[in-house]
């Protein structure tokens, strides 16, 4: 790396504007314009060392646009994802790939395809969300520490170029220059300004840790980041949908087989009517008597399994807890929570049907069905016997015609039977569906005739484990105090030299210059000295009077 080296000695990185000890511009120019203080004149490695191809990676990723529109990509990306349901919240024995052209159309094929249905999960996505964390880091690096480095070295006495760049800078002749300076240190001191003196020189300061604030935002906004990441990493975040229907047991989904849940009853209840309430018994009747919930809850027991898992094997089941699920009031074990978010309510379980003889009416005995784990042959003795030839859930016709089923919930099941009794050996076949009998091959004499139907009502319940939450939260709350931290605070600065015999005040912040301002003149007052001029505005005004004169003489 070159150096440069000022006059007052100090050795500068090559690419600093003006030196970090004295201020003395390295580049001067004719015109003397106001000197760039964003980052104190420092030697930026994105804007000085672009020969390899590291130099130009942290050259792209050190640029503000960059990251704006990165973050503009992912916003973009996220408001696509929320259009249709995530692949979570469509039925749970749904197949995606179906699911949305189905209900979607060529859009809904188009969102599948393109990965928006896992978005979160998503490859493309998690990547966008690194390269925001990468543009951060250089960002901040690229910045910060040359900025540090150059607050840490200014020195008290400035080179006069310094001083008449500043955009508040002022000369003043005093009689008795010493008591000035004097009166003008204790001021400084009383307003929370640190002073440093040097050969009669001053640089009072306050503030500077205002100027760290946009990089402790980068710092907190990359543990968010980090956070955000780690949801992709299996056992860190758990987000699922569990179904359970009343009497079963089923293993808890993320716990890798080791708990197991048991919905021993659904309860839902709603509201009623009452005597003193005409508006809310108004609203009741709008709505639908019983339609309203005032509570829906899951009565579960918790199981822990105790011997090692298998596959195939029964597990061996310990009890740890029963537990009533409400709206808000998950069960909580082991840092999982299971919340109660939906409910079907009279889900089909089994179907009954009597084998009849359709002329005279007479039944020879009852099939009943489990919707779940149907039996291929029912025996009905005396020689009746029934089978299950197909079985279709929630029965439709395909594009060809064919009988088929939309998912494996039963929600609409249709049966293809085979009927035989000692006159019919070679069995009669049925179709048999909702308020719907097929006879394929031809007239029979026995049908399946509906007997009754077994309903139970079914719990959706959500899984949650969380273990990025508190990292979310640290990387929040050390987001927002940055933002605080570099809004309400301002890093101010005065000099005050002793140039030939004359008394010169330079002053600059970094926000807030009319406040700034306001207090040099508080500062001054009384003291004799002249109040630093406003050069920015002064080069203003200038330009619009020559403006106007320009006009004129048109």
């Amino acid at each position: 790396m070159e150096h440069v080296k000022c006059e007052c000695g100090h050795v500068n990185p090559h690419g600093t504007a003006f030196c970090e000890s004295c201020g003395k511009p390295l580049e001067e120019q004719g015109e003397k314009p106001l000197l760039d203080m964003r980052y104190e004149g420092s030697a930026r490695r994105s804007q000085t060392y672009k020969r390899t191809i590291v130099d130009q990676i942290w050259a792209f990723f050190s640029s503000v646009k960059v990251g704006v529109a990165l973050i503009v990509i992912t916003l973009i990306a996220s408001a696509i994802g929320t259009i249709f349901p995530q692949e979570m919240y469509i039925p749970p024995n749904a197949n995606p790939a179906d699911y949305y052209e189905e209900q979607y159309g060529w859009a809904g094929k188009l969102y599948y395809e393109l990965g928006f249905n896992n978005l979160y999960g998503s490859w493309w996505y998690i990547l966008l969300i690194a390269l925001i964390g990468v543009s951060l880091v250089i960002c901040s690096l690229d910045r910060v520490v040359p900025l540090y480095r150059a607050l840490k070295r200014q020195g008290v006495k400035r080179h006069p170029h310094f001083l008449e760049r500043q955009r508040l800078f002022g000369v003043s002749r005093v009689s008795d220059m010493d008591k000035a300076v004097a009166v003008l240190k204790e001021r400084l001191a009383g307003q929370r300004y640190r002073v440093r003196e040097e050969g009669g020189h001053l640089l009072a300061e306050k503030g500077r840790f205002s100027r760290w604030g946009p990089y402790v935002n980068h710092v907190g906004l990359i543990i968010f980041l980090i956070g955000a990441m780690l949801r992709s990493v299996p056992g860190m975040y758990i987000d699922e949908v569990m179904w359970i229907r009343e009497g079963e047991t089923k293993e808890i989904p993320g716990t890798d087989g080791q708990y197991f849940l048991k919905s021993e009853k659904f309860i839902f209840d709603t509201y009623k009517k009452g005597e003193d309430n005409e508006v809310f018994n108004a609203a009741i009747d709008r709505v639908g008597n019983g339609m309203i919930a005032e509570n829906y809850q899951t009565n579960v027991v918790l199981y822990k399994r105790v011997d090692p898992a298998v596959a195939g094997a029964k597990p061996e089941l310990e009890k740890v807890k029963e537990y009533p699920i409400r709206v808000n009031e998950p069960l909580k074990f082991n840092h999982y929570a299971l919340y109660q978010v939906d409910f079907r309510l009279n889900e089909p379980k089994s179907m009954s049907f009597e084998l009849a003889d359709k002329s005279s009416g007479k039944t020879f005995g009852t099939v009943t069905i489990d919707l779940y784990d149907p039996k291929e042959s029912y025996d009905l003795g005396q020689g009746y016997r029934v089978e299950l030839l197909s079985y279709f859930p929630d029965f439709e016709f395909d594009e060809d015609g064919n009988p088929s089923t939309k998912s494996r919930v039963p929600n609409n099941p249709a049966f293809v039977f085979k009927m035989y009794a000692p006159d019919r050996p070679e069995g009669e076949v049925s179709f048999v569906a909702i308020q719907q009998t097929i006879e394929p091959f031809g007239d029979n004499k026995y049908k399946m005739a509906f007997a009754g139907l077994e309903t139970r009502n079914v719990s959706g319940l959500t899984v949650r484990r969380d273990f990025t939450l508190w990292i979310l939260g640290v990387g929040g709350a050390i987001f927002m105090i940055g933002l605080i931290q570099g809004m309400y605070w301002n890093h101010r600065r005065v000099w005050v030299q002793r140039v030939n015999g004359e008394l010169w005040i330079a002053a600059h912040t970094n926000k807030n210059w009319f406040g700034l301002k306001n207090e040099l003149r508080r500062l001054l007052d009384g003291t004799g000295l002249t109040m630093p001029a406003d050069r920015l505005e002064e080069g203003k005004q200038a330009g619009q009077e020559g403006q106007a004169h320009g006009h004129g003489t048109a």
